[in-house]
């Protein structure tokens, strides 16, 4: 039975990576991904054989990956974060069907609304949402209207991909919409390299948030009314407090 396996090496250092990861990476022969994680990870696996391709070739990465196995080598489909979190771990397993005998094993990993929200405190401490702001893959329409049902429920929101140099004003456009719904004064904050040198962290409100320029590398938290600034700490409470005071049972 050929092998491949999808990895999520959370956001890439040695000690944000589960101990199954970094087993499965040390026992792999061959090491497949987007050359920025390959480069993360190569200084703690030297010697492995690296396959690679750059953005908008994903398809073809895990071609790659799936044929390496068919040869008889063990593949580890490397991913930031978490493999199945807008990571390879679905096309991998979609694609899988045209390679008879090759089975999917998927490692899970901390994808950044983790390793993000531990850096800023607690902000996803109640029910939650994750969105990307992409629109490579996914209408923008269809973006506006997650967002929407997002506020409307109330939930705290992690933005993933809040803007690059092509989309310069998606996080604005995506604050506008919350806006309609959330408290201009909404606690938020974002966290920028997270795990990585020159790693930082904000908090803000939602008003403030909306002229705020990020990167592809900047996770965004937009709280709910249930979250505050403690300290220096984004905080979504969960009830507690409301139980301490007999308000619940």
């Amino acid at each position: 039975m050929a092998e491949v396996y999808a990895v999520g090496i959370g956001p890439g250092g040695r000690k944000y990576m589960t101990q199954q990861a970094a087993d499965v990476l040390q026992a792999a022969d061959v090491l497949c991904g987007y050359p920025v994680y390959l480069d993360l990870i190569a200084p703690y696996f030297p010697g492995k054989e690296m396959l690679s391709t750059p953005m908008k070739k994903e398809t073809e990465r895990c071609r790659m990956a799936l044929e390496a196995a068919q040869q008889g080598k063990t593949v580890a489909m490397v991913c930031s974060g978490d493999a199945g979190v807008y990571g390879m771990a679905g096309l991998l397993l979609e694609l899988a069907g045209e390679y008879p005998g090759t089975e999917i094993k998927v490692v899970a990993g901390v994808t950044a609304a983790l390793s993000g929200g531990a850096v800023l405190g607690a902000p996803l401490g109640h029910d939650f949402c994750v969105i990307s702001l992409s629109d490579l893959l996914t209408p923008w329409k269809l973006i506006e209207e997650r967002l929407r049902c997002a506020a409307r429920g109330d939930f705290a929101v992690c933005l993933y991909n809040p803007g690059s140099h092509k989309r310069k004003d998606y996080l604005q456009k995506a604050c506008d919409i919350l806006l309609e719904e959330k408290d201009p004064e909404t606690p938020c904050g974002l966290v920028r390299n997270i795990g990585r040198e020159g790693e930082e962290k904000k908090l803000l409100s939602l008003r403030e948030l909306r002229n705020t320029e990020v990167d592809m590398f900047t996770t965004v938290f937009i709280g709910s009314r249930g979250t505050e600034i403690i300290g220096d700490s984004l905080v979504t409470r969960r009830g507690y407090h409301l139980s301490r005071q007999g308000e619940l049972t």
